[in-house]
């Protein structure tokens, strides 16, 4: 019997460990060349995602959002692009390690994208690496410096907590006995004991950033500052009382405007043995749309229920052009008869777009397809009308940020056809469809608030949507997850305070924390015919210095 390779066996002891040697070397060549291209392949596809991500963003940027499906594209490509790089990154190790046992094959290094320098406000600090004292070649220890390399390594430093001690000497005068002290600094809360950067820092963090108080409790006694609940919820109802005029002079400065954004969310409250829903509404003054000069804000309400008493309430004495969804509440408002005048109502373009495309959601009837779920038929009138309202984006983008009038102007010129058109389209389409049809609900949705629909043709200042209220609220969506629920009523009233101050310094480009911890440092001894100072346009322009700032 014959072996095949019997003639290239090795016969000797020495021979079988040179062929084994050189059998695991060649095993190590190809686990390295295998491994550097399966780096390679990983840095290609982040390099794909990355770059898909870049494609969608500046499409969404050039050409707006021209459906809901965007955004969530966008999204879906963001968490794609996060986990190719970090496999692509784990590839890359695994691919240098597995190079490192061989010399056979070079290891694979990712060409990564150029990084923005740091910035150049950040404290550098200089660690230097002694050179040598004697040259290395011949020992000559005449050495001139011919310059320097420096490697800068992003670093941070871990919160830093601190007691800040104010002194006050006691002085007695020996002719009449007359005991003198400077008086006592101020504090926001009366007998207090937290700085006001302290104090801005827990209010952003709970309404800002979404972060419960026994959360942040947990935190600070981790870093050694043990901070009860109760003493931190304590800290929350003071600041709320003092920044309380803040929230008035933002308030009278939205109803002072002719014309507001309106829209309410949902806000859980906790009750003996469930949660209510309770409601968030708010209102935003936002004039960038047409160039107008005054300064965007938003205010905040809480509300136990959803009667239409509230927003009759919140606007009472408001008249002026109010942007906002089909909600009965605000019927009322609209009524020719209202003291102390009607207000004009505009519909949202954004709402009505929406209901076409649910009926018209390609991507969703295919993902429902491919999951074996009932298959929905796309309708060719709700994809029809999307397309038409979608002209209409697409002028208002071209004109965002114009006067009133010039917006106007390419309204009547450009708009005017496009509405008209579709008026006949849709009262045409609608006539021969059932009223048991979704697609005739959608059309019923417009056609019978005609006149709200198309009042933005004859007002340079009415938006085409009601996008900037629904962005305000975007934050309470987000932190629902996290707080879960209101605790009480009283919760709420304050949580809309707050939430109004924040979201309009964020609306102002200010950040809230900073601006919080000033107005805190300042409010208990500010002259209160200067509160304006203190308002986050009027503080931006000031850049005033933040006292003790911790």
């Amino acid at each position: 019997m014959s072996f095949p390779f019997a003639d290239n066996v090795p016969d000797t002891i020495e021979s079988l460990k040179t062929a084994l040697m050189a059998a695991q070397s060649q095993v190590a060549t190809v686990e390295s060349a295998l491994a550097a291209a399966q780096a390679r392949i990983s840095d290609d596809q982040a390099l794909i995602a990355h770059l898909n991500l870049m494609i969608a963003k500046l499409k969404r940027e050039k050409f707006g959002s021209r459906s809901e499906r965007t955004a969530r594209l966008v999204d879906q490509l963001e968490l794609q692009l996060e986990e190719l790089e970090a496999t692509a990154t784990e590839d890359e190790l695994a691919a240098e390690s597995a190079a490192a046992k061989t010399t056979n094959v070079a290891a694979f290094t990712r060409k990564r994208p150029s990084r923005k320098p740091f910035p150049e406000h950040l404290p550098r600090e200089r660690i230097v690496v002694p050179g040598p004292t004697s040259c290395p070649c011949c020992g000559s220890t005449r050495l001139t410096k011919l310059g320097e390399d420096v490697t800068e390594t992003l670093e941070v430093i871990p919160r830093q907590w601190k007691v800040i001690q104010h002194v006050r000497e006691k002085f007695s005068c020996r002719k009449c006995e007359n005991i003198d002290q400077a008086p006592a600094p101020f504090h926001v809360i009366p007998r207090g004991w937290a700085g006001p950067s302290l104090l801005a820092m827990i209010l952003f963090e709970k309404f800002g950033q979404h972060q419960p108080l026994n959360r942040q409790s947990e935190r600070y006694a981790r870093e050694g500052v043990e901070l009860s609940l109760s003493t931190l919820a304590d800290q929350v109802g003071a600041c709320c009382m003092a920044l309380d005029p803040i929230f008035r002079r933002i308030e009278s400065h939205i109803f002072a405007a002719g014309r507001l954004h309106g829209d309410d969310t949902t806000v859980p409250v906790l009750a003996k043995g469930k949660t209510h829903t309770g409601r968030c509404w708010v209102y935003v003054r936002d004039d960038r749309p047409f160039g107008g000069a005054d300064p965007p804000a938003a205010v905040f309400y809480y509300s136990r229920d959803r009667c239409g008493e509230h927003p009759q309430a919140h606007l009472a004495n408001y008249t002026g052009i109010l942007q906002a969804d089909a909600y009965g509440g605000y019927t009322q408002l609209y009524e020719s008869g209202r003291s102390p005048g009607p207000i004009i109502e505009a519909a949202c373009w954004a709402h009505s777009r929406r209901k076409f495309f649910e009926l018209a959601d390609l991507a969703a009837a295919a993902q429902r397809r491919a999951k074996g779920k009932t298959q929905e038929v796309v309708s060719p009138l709700a994809l029809e009308a999307v397309q038409r309202i979608d002209a209409l984006f697409s002028i208002e983008r071209d004109i965002n940020g114009h006067s009133a009038d010039k917006r106007l102007v390419a309204r009547q010129e450009l708009s005017l056809p496009l509405v008209t058109d579709l008026d006949t389209w849709m009262r045409e389409q609608r006539a021969k469809l059932s009223r048991h049809n979704e697609v005739a609900g959608a059309m019923d949705y417009m056609l019978n608030r005609w006149d709200a629909f198309t009042r933005f043709l004859n007002d340079g200042r009415i938006c085409l949507t009601n996008n900037a209220a629904e962005r305000a609220l975007r934050g309470i969506a987000l932190g629902r997850k996290n707080w879960l629920f209101t605790g009480s009523d009283r919760g709420g009233r304050r949580a809309a305070i707050m939430y109004s101050l924040i979201i309009t310094a964020k609306m102002n480009d200010i950040d809230p924390q900073a601006w919080l911890a000033d107005v805190l440092a300042r409010i208990a001894e500010h002259p209160a015919r200067k509160i304006d100072e203190l308002l986050p346009w009027n503080w931006k322009i000031r850049q005033v210095p933040l006292k003790h700032a911790a």
